[in-house]
């Protein structure tokens, strides 16, 4: 029997939960619906999911609370995450960037657009296939068990910002268009803004702390990586 992705949906009202529930069934997922946070989180202890569908207004915690909360769980925080809201102004949007989803999806949206932005998140989940680990300014970024560490030491950091690092190290010295990465990271960006590389460049430089320098912006033209804003005497890995 052929696996069918599992789609936890998050919504309060029900007659919009449903109409979601169906479509997804009908175009080849598995789809399970709750109406708040706690129940949310009895089945991501149950069972994880390979997409979660968080509407913004919930009774209880919001969406972004809860975005948050499963950002900062090590065992949730690869699951990808688009928020559902009615709430469309730009700032809007990059609250729900910044609170961990991966995608934000405005209200009223079509069938289509759903199901293209879900696919869009799974092929996002490794668009740029690579095991090797890659080590530049004192940064080591290990793919295939999924750690980043400088100076030896272990950083915290999210799914989104973990790939986006890894295109950027794996092409250093090289300034990437933002939508070239949008290409390269995220794998399709029909339906993703160019303003979501510069927020998930944000939260990359907050994860690395005091490596933040190593992201560089370039304006006018994008972003760059470069181990010679690292430690001193650390030598720019060759593009």
């Amino acid at each position: 029997m052929a696996y069918l992705p599992r789609v936890l949906v998050v919504e309060d009202e029900p007659a919009i939960a449903e109409l979601i529930a169906v479509n997804l069934r009908h175009n080849g997922f598995a789809a399970v619906c709750v109406e708040d946070g706690p129940s949310a989180q009895r089945e991501l202890d149950a069972v994880l999911p390979d997409v979660i569908l968080l509407d913004w207004m919930l009774p209880g915690q919001s969406g972004l609370q809860l975005a948050r909360k499963w950002r900062a769980q090590a065992r949730t925080r690869a699951v990808p995450i688009l928020i559902l809201t009615a709430r469309g102004d730009e700032p809007d949007k990059v609250a729900g960037l910044d609170a961990g989803a991966d995608d934000y999806i405005t209200k009223p949206f079509s069938t289509q657009e759903l199901l293209a932005r879900i696919r869009a998140v799974l092929r996002r989940r490794a668009p740029e296939q690579a095991s090797e680990a890659l080590e530049a300014g004192g940064l080591r970024l290990d793919a295939a068990a999924h750690r980043l560490s400088f100076q030896g030491k272990e950083l915290r950091i999210g799914p989104t910002e973990f790939k986006l690092l890894r295109y950027l190290m794996a092409h250093p010295e090289r300034v990437h268009a933002r939508a070239q990465l949008l290409d390269k990271v995220w794998g399709d960006h029909v339906f993703i803004e160019e303003r979501t590389v510069d927020v998930h460049v944000k939260r990359l430089r907050e994860a690395l702390g005091s490596a933040s320098a190593m992201v560089e912006t370039v304006r006018g033209a994008g972003y760059r990586f470069t181990a010679q804003a690292g430690q001193a005497g650390v030598r720019a890995e060759p593009p």
